[in-house]
């Protein structure tokens, strides 16, 4: 009796007071979540260019900015919904929470069906236009194809990331995720290198992961169980549907610009330096996700605290966790850059590491995007800081300009002067940038959410 206790007294609420202590507690499930996230990620690329080869790893970089895109209304419906949702249990409204956190779940499954279809019909002539052509198209169009057959569980798994957060359930969403990591990282030494299926393998190992990531939750909130949220009978409000995608546009935004960014990065380095360029891309990008999944998992795990405290109007409370968030941000902007610079040679050599020029090339590329981190935590927490106060206009603007304006007109002019070097930097110019817009929001409207 008395151990059941002193876990109960154990267990973080959202209505706490949080210190440093318990608000790295809280949100570390979420950070290893979404770390675990790009490894599994990572992985897949690395059996595809070490076992399949060069060609079809350029391949799967090429399509994947478009497979992004379409699951991209699973992020938006995760992270504004997860924000309408925790207010409505800041105001103490458990069952409007529920209907709310109901109805995104089942717009989210019509949309996946809807996109799958769609998706299936026009991949093959997007991979065409993004240039693929023979063998490259052959296998862009082959892997896509499976992993749309699992959109729907891949948009399941982006808007339980975030809720289950706001269930306080955390450590069930690490559960998951690692799970589902596990399953694809032993696929894909399955598939790759033991039945040598190719980007077929690899392919199929990454839909099975995205629905245990999808699916697993959802059976969990249709059961009956002790968290904040379940599954329920409720009709469509087109009022909170609307709330939810303005207040969760920032991030739909988001990836949805990372995805035309990538695309135009690798156009610009098809230009310049050919099918390499996308290769050493590829490889950025990889180890990219995995420093960014720090800042991003953080912003996932503390938006539902910094929605109830807004929704029930504690200002004190609010007011420190916007400071410890910058202090945490800052740390944690210093310490990934270095590392990422100090471990750029090794981590190409583990993608590339048979072949020595594109090894070098890649080593180069990192340590310069690398500089982007110095910023691009305080840009990815101002986002989400303003998502989940319900603020999405100035969520969804700082979104815009990081990641699709400024980064556009970075990658386009940069290179004219810096040439292939313009290109890797255009993300570092980009983020600058953001900051200084990031900056002058917290600073407008610090007195009006009262966190300054």
């Amino acid at each position: 009796m008395r151990a059941k206790t002193m876990r109960t007294k154990a267990k973080i609420q959202l209505s706490d007071h949080f210190t440093y202590t318990r608000l790295l507690r809280f949100v570390f499930p979420s950070i290893i979540m979404m770390i675990f996230t790009s490894i599994y990620g990572v992985v897949d690329g690395l059996f595809v260019s070490n076992y399949v080869g060069k060609t079809p790893f350029a391949a799967v970089n090429l399509i994947m900015p478009f497979l992004m895109i379409m699951g991209a209304i699973g992020f938006m419906f995760g992270t504004g919904g997860s924000a309408v949702v925790s207010q409505a249990l800041g105001e103490g409204k458990p069952d409007k929470a529920n209907q709310y956190f109901s109805m995104m779940v089942y717009v989210v499954i019509e949309c996946g069906i809807v996109l799958t279809l769609i998706g299936l019909i026009v991949l093959c002539p997007i991979a065409a236009a993004f240039g693929a052509e023979g063998e490259m198209l052959e296998n862009c169009v082959i892997y896509g194809r499976i992993i749309l057959c699992a959109l729907t569980a891949f948009m399941l798994q982006n808007v339980f990331q975030s809720f289950l957060v706001t269930a306080e359930r955390p450590k069930l969403g690490l559960a998951v995720t690692i799970a589902a990591g596990v399953a694809n990282m032993v696929l894909d030494f399955v598939f790759i290198v033991i039945f040598h299926w190719g980007v077929v393998g690899a392919a199929v190992a990454t839909a099975a992961s995205q629905l245990i990531g999808g699916f697993v939750p959802l059976v969990y909130f249709y059961r009956p169980n002790t968290s904040l949220l379940k599954l329920v009978k409720t009709k469509t409000d087109a009022g909170i549907l609307l709330k939810t995608c303005i207040n969760g546009s920032s991030e739909l935004m988001t990836n949805i610009s990372l995805s035309l960014v990538n695309i135009l990065y690798n156009f610009q380095l098809m230009r310049y330096i050919g099918e390499d360029g996308i290769a050493a891309y590829g490889v950025i990008m990889y180890v990219s996700f995995i420093f960014i999944a720090i800042f991003i998992g953080y912003s996932i795990g503390s938006a539902p605290v910094i929605g109830y405290h807004y929704g029930a109007g504690n200002h004190a409370e609010l007011k420190g966790l916007f400071r410890k968030s910058l202090c945490l941000i800052i740390l944690w902007n210093i310490l990934l850059t270095v590392l990422a610079i100090a471990t750029a040679q090794p981590l190409a050599r583990i993608f590339v590491g048979y072949d020595a020029e594109l090894t070098a090339l890649t080593r180069r590329g990192l340590c310069m995007y690398s500089l982007s981190f110095l910023v691009t935590g305080m840009n990815v927490f101002g986002s989400a800081f303003f998502t989940a106060l319900g603020n999405g206009i100035v969520s969804a603007a700082i979104s815009f300009l990081r990641t699709l304006l400024f980064q556009i007109a970075a990658v386009l002019i940069l290179p004219l002067f810096l040439g292939l070097d313009g290109i890797w930097l255009a993300i570092v110019a980009a983020e600058l940038l953001a900051l200084i817009v990031t900056i002058g929001f917290f600073v407008k409207h610090g007195k009006y959410y009262h966190y300054m």
